[in-house]
């Protein structure tokens, strides 16, 4: 991009600053105790403020709350925006950098502050502002901008209950990036790749052999899986591991649709295989439509090139 191509491209995007990504807004559900509840199963959040009404009404608190964290929750569009999502301020401003090569998009962190509890029958509104658009910035990721938003949270009365930053890197790749100069092709991207620590290396460089292993406490036989240095049985520190046939079931799956991430195929189906030998992986579930994955369904796997750099295990109907 020349100065010149960058300068105007600049003072479009700035342009959206101090911009209203919608009006206010009224959250799609009241604070309730069943989303309270399925928050608190799934975070594994056993305060019993959140869940125990008894015990709540007992507490500094005088009743029910909801965990503080849900705060965006109860402001989130469910599962429309996988599919339509609405077309707003953010989304035009996000089409704006991709259009300039800015394709790359990486939520970096957020900032949230908490006014007061929420209680069962509180209404949430929400109201957000293109906040903020960083200095061009240099980063691992390639070259970009922060794109940050502000959203205020007020409740049925129009009284503050909290506020929240959210920071967007949109930047160009940087494979991408580094093409730009040559008459070379832009490679496609490969899957993003997992970490490889102290704890689990060994595991991934087996199934870059082919081979799925699953660890094992050497004092009390106990399978595991991913892979931890201390046995949850016995806390013993020495293991071993054995070879796993990938034979299995589907204990539980999800057909991920939105956002649609280069070097993935779909659709891309994702499942929590049961394995023979009793502990759980998580991996694809491929060679078949879709809509004939069902949750007990007998799988097979092996491990697969999934890209030029890639291999994983990969699970077919049996």
């Amino acid at each position: 991009m020349t100065p010149e191509e960058l300068k105007a491209f600049e003072e479009k995007v700035r342009a959206y600053v101090g911009r209203e990504i919608s009006p206010r807004r009224k959250g799609k559900d009241d604070v309730n105790a069943a989303m309270i509840r399925h928050w608190t199963e799934v975070t594994e959040d056993q305060n019993p403020v959140y869940s125990d009404a008894e015990f709540a009404a007992k507490s500094s608190k005088k009743g029910l709350i909801a965990p503080p964290t849900m705060l965006q929750i109860w402001s989130m569009e469910g599962y429309p925006m996988c599919k339509n999502p609405t077309k707003d301020l953010q989304r035009e401003l996000h089409e704006v950098f991709n259009s300039y090569g800015f394709t790359g998009s990486l939520g970096t962190n957020t900032k949230t502050e908490f006014y007061r509890d929420l209680r069962p029958g509180d209404q949430v509104y929400y109201h957000t502002i293109i906040d903020n658009i960083s200095e061009p910035k240099k980063t691992a990721r390639g070259f970009g901008y922060f794109v940050e938003t502000a959203t205020a949270f007020t409740d049925q009365n129009g009284d503050p209950i909290g506020r929240q930053i959210f920071r967007v890197l949109k930047f160009i790749p940087a494979q991408q990036e580094a093409a730009a100069g040559s008459d070379a092709p832009v490679k496609a991207p490969t899957r993003i790749q997992s970490p490889r620590g102290h704890d689990n290396a060994w595991w991934w460089e087996a199934v870059d052999q082919g081979k799925v292993l699953i660890q094992r406490c050497k004092s009390c036989k106990t399978l595991r899986h991913p892979p931890r240095p201390m046995c949850g049985e016995c806390q013993s520190l020495e293991w071993d591991s054995i070879e796993s046939t990938l034979d299995g079931e589907v204990f539980s799956f999800t057909e991920i649709s939105y956002p649609k991430f280069p070097g993935y195929p779909y659709p891309l189906v994702t499942g929590v295989i049961q394995l023979k030998e009793g502990t759980r992986l998580v991996a694809g579930i491929v060679g078949c439509d879709p809509s004939a994955v069902h949750i007990g369904m007998k799988v097979t796997g092996k491990v697969e090139k999934v890209d030029e750099k890639t291999s994983l295990p990969q699970f077919y109907p049996a």
